[in-house]
């Protein structure tokens, strides 16, 4: 018969176990098994980079002298359509007097054209509701009108009513001289 201590407390390994060597496998298959995940994600994360043609359009020039006054041109940049506006001077009167307006997403006309370049009003043209493409001079406020779910623009590109939570998007740009800018 095998000696028994009272009281103490049995070995909870097996002869011949090591406990070191066993958390090692366990650190090890773990580690295996997050390198396959990582791996077989890889792709589906990689695959919504943007397409080689949309990255060739990261920017773009335009030349402004094929805008006359009060028209509007529609480019594409990445992907989506760009409003270049040239701007009456009574659309920039209208637009400036709704500054102090109620506005739901305040900001200034100011703020949406370069200084100097009130004429000029370059912006994203996707509704920022659900990414429809307004139309220009409708709705109520002269600028821009969303068909698809009633938001309406004023001219400066604020949203004054509808389901659109903000202003359409003023694009980072540049003026290369008096008649030509860069966008992006």
């Amino acid at each position: 018969m095998a000696d028994t201590v009272v009281g103490a407390t049995p070995d909870p390994h097996a002869p011949g176990d090591d406990p070191s060597r066993r958390d090692f496998i366990h650190i090890a298959a773990g580690a295996a098994a997050v390198g396959a995940v990582a791996a077989l994600a890889w792709p589906l994360v990689d695959q919504m980079n943007p397409a080689g043609d949309t990255l060739a359009l990261a920017s773009i020039e335009f030349d402004l002298s094929k805008v006359a006054a009060g028209q509007q041109v529609v480019v594409k940049w990445r992907g989506k359509p760009l409003f270049v506006r040239n701007r009456t001077p009574d659309q920039i009167a209208a637009a400036v007097k709704d500054d102090h307006a109620q506005l739901r997403d305040p900001a200034t006309d100011e703020s949406r054209h370069k200084p100097g370049k009130a004429e000029w009003l370059i912006l994203v043209g996707t509704c920022t509701h659900l990414g429809c493409v307004p139309t220009v001079g409708g709705g109520d406020y002269g600028g821009w009108f969303c068909p698809c779910h009633g938001s309406h623009y004023d001219t400066s590109g604020r949203i004054r009513k509808g389901p659109a939570p903000k202003n359409l998007v003023v694009p980072d740009y540049v003026f290369l001289s008096d008649t030509k800018i860069k966008v992006g």
